[in-house]
């Protein structure tokens, strides 16, 4: 996989995490670009916190997100590049955030003090059912009826790369190529669009994705992530053609059972019409007395 092009895949875990979690200008301009803050609200500066977020109760779920760092005010950050869209993402990324909030605080200290989270998910798969060219889908705690109402504290983006089209001038600039780089730079990258290395940032982030400027062990480890990715792929698609052919025979099996059931119901209608008892008929159709007075 690494030999066709002059690049590797930033979508991959190791350039993901080399990238965007070892560059805190790098971060901070994916962060500025694809979350919805204030212009008073851009960040300015990042300190990058451990991606581990341990619980204080042993018997409860360890988590690891793929970057998280915090702001100049204080509000934190986590970035989240994953592959395949599955039923417990969602569920994954509101545990993740939660723990964001909850870790912020010590005994004593005063709820005042809790600062926002922001998650930003990167999807390399359609999971939304939505418009095929509405890629970008924000979340946030609003009240039902008057969705201007907003609860300030967690904030959920997630960006469906496949769906992405770089075609409205309405989007940041910024935005734009960053989804342009993290969608057309590959392993069969050999010509990179001018308008990603004119800009400085995402110049800097192909210099770290070359194939020439990674060691031998970390060759292995992109390797090792891709073919973990193919692994995935092929028993999500196994899943799936099983629970296929599961369904189609159960579907088969209650048919049958459905149809004989209607033909006992008709055969025991007509027998009670030509005035048989209902003790008779439940003795020759096997229905109860209950049943057949439904009829």
């Amino acid at each position: 996989m690494t030999k066709q092009g002059k690049y590797l895949n930033p979508k991959a875990d190791l350039t993901f995490k080399l990238v965007f979690g070892e560059h805190p200008d790098l971060v901070m301009s994916l962060l500025n670009a694809l979350l919805p803050l204030a212009p008073d609200g851009q960040i300015e500066s990042v300190e990058y916190l451990t991606p581990e977020m341990v619980p204080e109760n042993p018997g409860k779920k360890d988590s690891v997100v793929d970057v998280r760092c915090k702001d100049q005010q204080g509000r934190q950050f986590i970035v989240e590049m994953q592959m395949y869209w599955n039923q417990y993402f969602q569920q994954r990324v509101l545990l993740n955030a939660s723990k964001a909030v909850v870790k912020q605080l010590d005994k004593r200290e005063d709820y005042r003090l809790l600062q926002p989270v922001y998650c930003l998910n990167l999807v390399n798969q359609v999971g939304f059912q939505s418009g095929p060219d509405e890629y970008y889908h924000d979340y946030a705690i609003v009240n039902v009826a008057h969705s201007e109402r907003i609860i300030e504290g967690l904030r959920f983006v997630y960006v469906e790369l496949p769906k992405f089209k770089p075609r409205s001038v309405n989007e940041k600039k910024m935005a734009v190529l960053w989804l342009r780089f993290l969608t057309e730079i590959s392993e069969q990258t050999e010509e990179v669009p001018a308008e990603l290395l004119a800009n400085a940032e995402t110049r800097k982030a192909l210099s770290i994705v070359e194939k020439s400027a990674m060691s031998e062990s970390q060759l292995y480890a992109y390797e090792k992530f891709w073919s973990a990715v193919i692994n995935e792929e092929a028993l999500i698609e196994g899943g799936y053609q099983r629970g296929v052919e599961r369904g189609f025979m159960q579907g088969i099996k209650q048919g049958i059972e459905q149809g004989i059931e209607q033909g006992v119901a008709n055969i025991a209608r007509n027998m009670k019409q030509k005035g048989m008892s209902t003790a008779l008929i439940s003795e020759m159709t096997g229905l109860t007395h209950a049943q057949i007075d439904a009829l």
